[in-house]
């Protein structure tokens, strides 16, 4: 990972910061249901208002599409952000124009505000330079702490930042750091897991990492095109059999990379996907016309934890098999109680994220055990893809 600005590098006191948080937090009826996302972009906020800053919030919430929709205001988030501060916090019913000027300007040092809703604004998406700029009029500095959201080249991730000193906050920080160790830098060798329904989601995925990881296990639906292309037959399974090509040369491409590339090589499989169906265990070469692959089997988990074993650093993506239905979440659970015993000891770095992989390692009871675990979804994909984040390419040194 480059290099980027972090706080560490800027003094903030009497100067107005402009911070991008990511407030996706669920609400019903008004009121915050989970208020992780809140507590965990707290720390930059508390920091900079501890350091005599003026500290300017700012997010989208939801989809309004770029017109004000009382459903989706920010302004049921002021009191929760309060109390993850420690701190008053102001409420503008707009984030630019008279109202979001007013209550900037009161702010003392150490003070904090929140914006309305940034996507009240057709202009946030498209990132309009006259919107970037109404932005920028409103601070001195500008801070991202919301990875999540750094794949959109949005005015407040891009437009903004290209006009005022822009920097990383902790959160972001954090997650930088945390990826840069997973597949920038790592220490060798480097595993990675992707799991997962289809293949033709994960296309440019597969491709980078075959080129940055030593060894590849692949589970999940997804799994089932990459055996049908070796010739496998998968019954009643979900496979995409139109890329069996597709999914042939990843495999070529990756034994020319040299990165070994771990499928089944035995499968839980049941005639439907359901709660309390009837299963078997079958060698992935043995099974049934109609019968459906919906998990690894014990043997493959023992192979991939082996393999595991003799890594220094694991990026997973996406769980092995159905994990959302018992018994097939037994798969992903071993695995992935393997590697948290492995980081336990502190023989593996583990950083994961992406779609259902935070649910499937909560399921498992692993997830405060892994090293680091992304709930940024798809800034979490484009960086696996190898993509270049408009988000983080505005804070690099």
């Amino acid at each position: 990972m480059a290099a980027f600005r972090t706080l560490d590098q800027v003094e903030v006191a009497g100067l107005r910061v402009l911070v991008r948080l990511d407030l996706n937090v669920p609400m019903k009826d008004g009121r915050v249901t989970d208020a992780t996302r809140i507590e965990r972009a707290a720390p930059t906020v508390k920091e900079l208002a501890e350091k005599g800053a003026k500290v300017v919030v700012v997010s989208h919430y939801g989809r309004p599409k770029g017109k004000p929709d009382p459903t989706m205001s920010l302004k049921p988030l002021a009191d929760p952000l309060a109390a993850a501060v420690g701190r008053p916090v102001a409420f503008a019913d707009d984030c630019i124009g008279p109202s979001a000027t007013a209550t900037v300007g009161d702010l003392a040092d150490g003070g904090v505000a929140l914006l309305e809703n940034l996507r009240f604004h057709a202009g946030e998406e498209a990132n309009d330079p006259e919107f970037a700029a109404a932005l920028a009029n409103l601070c001195d500095l500008y801070v991202n702490d919301a990875f999540s959201a750094a794949h959109r080249a949005h005015a407040s991730i891009d437009g903004v930042a290209r006009l005022r000193p822009a920097y990383a906050g902790r959160l972001m920080q954090t997650e930088l750091d945390a990826l840069g160790r997973a597949l920038e830098s790592p220490t060798r060798p480097v595993a990675a897991v992707v799991g997962g329904a289809k293949v033709s989601t994960k296309l440019d995925l597969l491709g980078n990492l075959v080129e940055r990881v030593d060894v590849l296990a692949i589970g999940g639906g997804m799994a089932n095109t990459f055996l049908f292309a070796q010739g496998i037959e998968v019954g009643a399974s979900l496979a995409e059999r139109d890329l069996a090509d597709t999914a042939w040369a990843i495999l070529q491409k990756a034994e020319a990379k040299g990165c070994d590339v771990l499928l089944a090589i035995d499968v839980v499989i049941a005639d439907k996907l359901a709660p309390g169906v009837v299963t078997t265990v079958v060698g992935v070469d043995a099974v049934p016309s109609g019968a459906m692959i919906l998990d690894v089997g014990p043997a493959t988990v023992a192979a991939m934890s082996e393999r595991l074993a003799a890594c220094r650093t694991l990026v997973w993506n996406g769980p092995l098999g159905a994990f959302e239905t018992a018994p097939f979440d037994a798969g992903t659970n071993a695995l992935a109680k393997a590697a948290a015993e492995l980081t336990d000891q502190g023989r593996l770095l583990t950083v994961a994220g992406g779609g259902d992989t935070v649910a499937a390692l909560a399921h498992a009871g692993v997830l405060e055990r892994f090293s680091y675990v992304s709930t940024a979804g798809g800034a979490f994909l484009e960086w696996l893809e190898g993509k270049d984040l408009p988000g983080v390419a505005v804070l690099k040194l």
